[in-house]
C-alpha cells in the first residue's frame, strides 16, 4: 500500500517536470545567447526541472524495473550536472564538482553495458525488453561523455570554446533524450494516434540539427568569440539562481 502512494506521486512529478524541462529548453535553444536574459533564465528552469525529472525516473523504476530508463535516468542526471558545471565555472579548470561527477558517468555507462550484454547473451537477444543494440548506443553516448572528462582531468583546464561546447553538446544531448523519451518511447500511450508517424521524429531531428549547428559554430567560427557579449563579473555562462529568477 506504501509503495503505491508513493508510485502515483513520483510519476505525477516525472511527468510535470518532463514538461516543464522541454518548454524551457526550447525557450533556451531559441532565445539570445547572451550572458543573463531569458537564455540564462529559461536555462535554470531546464537544468532545475531536468534534475528533479531524472531522479523521479530512477527511483521509478524500483517499482518496475528497466535497466535501459535506469541508465538513461543516470546519463540524463550526469550531461545536465556536468553541462551546468562547464557554464559556471569561472577559471574553466578542472574543479571539484567536475571530479564527483564522474563517477556518475561511470555508473551510467557501466548499467548499459551490463545491460548490453545480458541482452547479447539471452536467446532473444533482449534484455527486460529492449536489445542489445539499444544498450549499447546509449552506452556510446555515456561512454562519450565520460571520454571528455577524462581528457579534462588529463589537461585541467578547457579553453574557452571547448568550455562553450561541452556546455552546449551536454544540454542540448539531454534534451534529445528526454524528447526521444516522450515522443518515440511514450507514444502508445501518450499519441496513439500517431503512432508510427514520421511527425514524432520531429522534435529528435530538429535537435539534432539545432546541436549540429551550434557545435560547428562553436568549435569552427573564427570570429564567433569575438562577437560574443562579455560575460558578467564573476565570468559566469550561467548565472546563479538567484540572478535568474
Amino acid at each position: 500500500m506504501l509503495s503505491e502512494i508513493m508510485f502515483l506521486p513520483l510519476l505525477i512529478i516525472h511527468i510535470t517536470c518532463g514538461l516543464v524541462a522541454l518548454v524551457a529548453g526550447l525557450v533556451a535553444m531559441t532565445s539570445r545567447k547572451a550572458g543573463g536574459g531569458l537564455h540564462t533564465q529559461a536555462g535554470w528552469y531546464f537544468y532545475l526541472a531536468m534534475s528533479v525529472m531524472t531522479v523521479a525516473a530512477a527511483l521509478l523504476t524500483a517499482w518496475k524495473p528497466d535497466q535501459l530508463n535506469l541508465g538513461a535516468a543516470i546519463l540524463t542526471l550526469y550531461l545536465v550536472q556536468t553541462a551546468r558545471n562547464a557554464a559556471t565555472n569561472r577559471t574553466s579548470n578542472l574543479d571539484r564538482t567536475a571530479r564527483w561527477l564522474m563517477p556518475v558517468g561511470m555508473a551510467a555507462t557501466l548499467a548499459f553495458i551490463q545491460g548490453g550484454t545480458l541482452a547479447a547473451a539471452s536467446a532473444n537477444g533482449e534484455f527486460q525488453g529492449t536489445p542489445a543494440t539499444g544498450f549499447f548506443v546509449f552506452g556510446g553516448v555515456a561512454a562519450l561523455g565520460l571520454l571528455f572528462d577524462f581528457s579534462l582531468f588529463w589537461r585541467q583546464r578547457l579553453g574557452q570554446r571547448q568550455r562553450l561546447a561541452r556546455h552546449l553538446w551536454r544540454m542540448v544531448t539531454a534534451y534529445f533524450l528526454a524528447a526521444t523519451s516522450l515522443f518515440l518511447g511514450q507514444q502508445d500511450d501518450i499519441f496513439p494516434f500517431l503512432i508510427g508517424s514520421p511527425i514524432l521524429l520531429l522534435p529528435s531531428l530538429l535537435t539534432l540539427g539545432f546541436l549540429g549547428y551550434w557545435i560547428v559554430r562553436v568549435r569552427f567560427a573564427r570570429n564567433w568569440l569575438a562577437s560574443r557579449p562579455v560575460p558578467n563579473a564573476r565570468g559566469d555562462l550561467f548565472q546563479s539562481r538567484k540572478d535568474a529568477l
